[in-house]
Parts: C-alpha cells; sequence; structure tokens
C-alpha cells in the first residue's frame, strides 16, 4: 500500500494467480476496503473463502489497521503487517534498522532472493527510492528524491500561469508549447537525475551491478534512462510472498 496507488495480489504457492492496482484512499475504513477487496476477487471468480493467509506492506500508518481490521472481519484470521520484528533472511545495515520503509524492506527482500548481490531496486513511486544490497546480499542503504508526481503538482501549486499536467511520454526534448515542455522537463529531468545517482552508487561500491526498476510510474522513466536494465513490476508482490513465508 503506497501513498498513490495499492498494489494487490493473489498468490498460490509461489505462483502469483491475479494483481491489481487501485488508488489508495486515506480515509478508508476496513468495511470499504473489504468492499473493495471482494470486488476485485469476484472479478475474476473468487470470494473472501480463497483466502486463508495475507500480509501487508503500508507507507500510510493509519491504514494499517483498517486493513488488519478488514482481514478478522471479513477473512477470518490476522493479517500479518511487515515492520520490526519479522524475520526478513536479510541482514540490514543501516544507521537505525527501524527507520527503513516497509516497501524498501520488501523490495531488499525480493532483490536479494533473485541476485544474491550486489544489486540495485529503483522504485518509482509518490518518492523514487534507491535501494542497494552488497555483495553479500546485505541491505546498505540508498537514496530518496521526491517522486514526479509530486514534482508537477509543485510546479503547478507555485507557477501561477502553469497548469496541472497529466504524466505522458515526451515527444520530443525541445518542445513546442507549455504541456510538452513540462513533460519534457520533467520525464527527461528524472532520467538524467536516476542514472546520475546509479553512477554515484557505482562509484562509491567499486563497479556497476544489476539494477531493477519497479513502481506504477517506473513504464514511464526506465526508456529513457540509461543505467536501469529492466522492469519487474511485480517486485514487490514477489518480497510480500517472501516475507509471508518466512513468517507464516
Amino acid at each position: 500500500m503506497g501513498n498513490t496507488q495499492t498494489h494487490f495480489g493473489m498468490v498460490r504457492g509461489s505462483e502469483l494467480l491475479e494483481h491489481w492496482r487501485f488508488a489508495t484512499v486515506r480515509d478508508s475504513t476496513a468495511d470499504q476496503l473489504g468492499a473493495a477487496l471482494r470486488n476485485l476477487l469476484d472479478l475474476r471468480g473468487y470470494g473472501f473463502g480463497d483466502l486463508d493467509a495475507s500480509i501487508v506492506s503500508s507507507t500510510v500508518p493509519h491504514l494499517e489497521p483498517e486493513w488488519t481490521a478488514m482481514a478478522r472481519r471479513y477473512l477470518g484470521h490476522e493479517m500479518i503487517v511487515v515492520g520490526p520484528g519479522l524475520r526478513t533472511g536479510l541482514a540490514i545495515r543501516y544507521d537505525n534498522p527501524r527507520e527503513v520503509g516497509a516497501d524498501r524492506l520488501v523490495n531488499a527482500v525480493a532483490l536479494r532472493e533473485r541476485f544474491g548481490g550486489p544489486a540495485v531496486c529503483v522504485d518509482f513511486g509518490t518518492a523514487t527510492t534507491f535501494d542497494v544490497l552488497s555483495p553479500e546480499g546485505d541491505y546498505i542503504g540508498g537514496s530518496l528524491m521526491t517522486g514526479m508526481e509530486i514534482s508537477l503538482d509543485a510546479l503547478s501549486e507555485r507557477g501561477a500561469r502553469l497548469p496541472k499536467v497529466e504524466l505522458a511520454p515526451p515527444k520530443t526534448v525541445l518542445a513546442k508549447n507549455t504541456i510538452d515542455a513540462i513533460r519534457s522537463g520533467v520525464v527527461f529531468g528524472y532520467a538524467g537525475a536516476v542514472d546520475a545517482i546509479l553512477r554515484r552508487l557505482y562509484d562509491e561500491l567499486g563497479g556497476r551491478m544489476p539494477v531493477v526498476a519497479t513502481g506504477g510510474l517506473s513504464s514511464l522513466v526506465v526508456p529513457y534512462t540509461e543505467e536501469i536494465e529492466e522492469i519487474d513490476d511485480l517486485l514487490t508482490l514477489t518480497g510480500l510472498r517472501l516475507l509471508h513465508e518466512r513468517n507464516a
């Protein structure tokens, strides 16, 4: 559950059967979340009875109790919440391990399962986060910058004559109107910033390493980067599955 979108997946064993994205509504109640979940399941012919366990990773802390209450009320079990005390199978080399966001931790778990180490995950969401594994597969930190949507909102709010623009692939760097100029600056600017941070990481860590992107905005930016090798839209769901297996 991110600040902008919630990504929900249904798993049998190690197989992802279905997954959906919907907008995160910050004032949702447990009953509203239950209704949304029921509707998603119904779209594919499933129901609450098909779910015998659940886990949530959240960057919106006040919604966590609503999700866990939903699970108790409608699914009949306790939902696991990603946070301190969970068994991750991952050594966290951070000044204060409790400061590592749940989403960053989940991505790191999936990254380690796939690559061992070293490796980097770039998550394009409300914030753009960079999470790094050492050659030994330890989580050693990363970097964080504002997301593109936050920058667009700030631009339209602080620039009286600038319109609010929907994110879309830019046609060219050299734009002929204000909307295309904003898209050009934001998308190409973020692609360049992401590449610059990755290159500095390489310099600090002594060489290149696999880089995987995830998050709702990854498909918009990654085609214009030079350092990101692939997009894995399901990386976070994979990490959640792994964490559930280790804590069920």
